[in-house]
């Protein structure tokens, strides 16, 4: 008998937003491919969800390769026969150190993961969604898309520019039948966060649940946690005054 639950491809999956995203949605059905860079980690979870019924495909990936973006999307459409959603919420964070001192290949590497293979693979996947007149797509971004943050310069720019992206992408795929949707988490407790001290944290559960919501009942964006409209309000509103508090951020 032929499995009809839907398949889902989350990149980034082997840990934090990526993996709570992967149970959050194995708990609501769906088969899953999951890719990541860390082996271990993202078979140990796809063998977890596994042995609780949810079939889950490991497909060890390095988004920074053209190449190998290309092949987990044709490895998962090989294995699945489509894929109904995806996840693009693979990333590299903040390097935390001024332009002037970030080397080319780090340049490199972060657009290349935050915003080069969201596009590559969001343009394999599409010609299947478009030939069914069903999907859904959830760009993982950041406040930080919002907001431009010193010493975050680069990661800033990549996830405003993924924003950019989901935007044009939304419009163009609305008479389609294909949902996107942009989620923007603010800190979140993963292992990206766990150099930040004095700010509250967010449990990677409720950007988990945001995606999955999102998925089938899909919105322009989604804030998680919802408290930080305030700081992008201020963004708008007063750049002056952002200008000010953020260029005191510690470098």
């Amino acid at each position: 008998m032929q499995d009809e639950r839907p398949v889902a491809l989350i990149t980034g999956a082997s840990r934090g937003i990526g993996a709570a995203t992967a149970r959050e949605l194995a708990r609501r059905g769906y088969r899953l491919a999951l890719a990541a860079r860390t082996v271990a980690e993202l078979q140990a979870l796809a063998a977890e969800l596994s042995a609780h019924g949810s079939p889950a495909l490991p497909i060890p990936t390095d988004m920074r390769h053209p190449n190998e973006v290309a092949r987990l999307a044709r490895i998962a459409l090989d294995h699945f026969g489509r894929v109904d959603a995806l996840v693009n919420n693979a990333g590299v964070g903040g390097n935390s150190r001024p332009v002037a001192h970030t080397d080319a290949d780090n340049v490199r590497a972060t657009l290349a993961t935050n915003l080069e293979a969201p596009i590559a693979l969001t343009q394999a996947l599409l010609p299947g969604m478009l030939e069914r007149r069903r999907g859904a797509i959830v760009f993982v971004a950041s406040v930080a898309g919002h907001i431009g943050l010193p010493t975050s310069t680069l990661y800033s720019a990549s996830k405003f520019g993924l924003r950019g992206f989901a935007i044009g992408l939304r419009r163009e795929l609305r008479p389609h039948g294909i949902g996107v949707t942009i989620v923007s988490p603010g800190f979140i407790d993963t292992a990206m966060t766990e150099w930040l001290r004095g700010f509250p944290k967010a449990p990677p559960e409720l950007v988990a649940r945001a995606i999955a919501d999102a998925l089938v009942y899909p919105r322009r964006e989604v804030l998680v946690p919802g408290y930080y409209r305030l700081a992008i309000w201020l963004e708008r509103a007063l750049p002056g005054l952002a200008d000010a508090l953020l260029s005191r951020r510690r470098r």
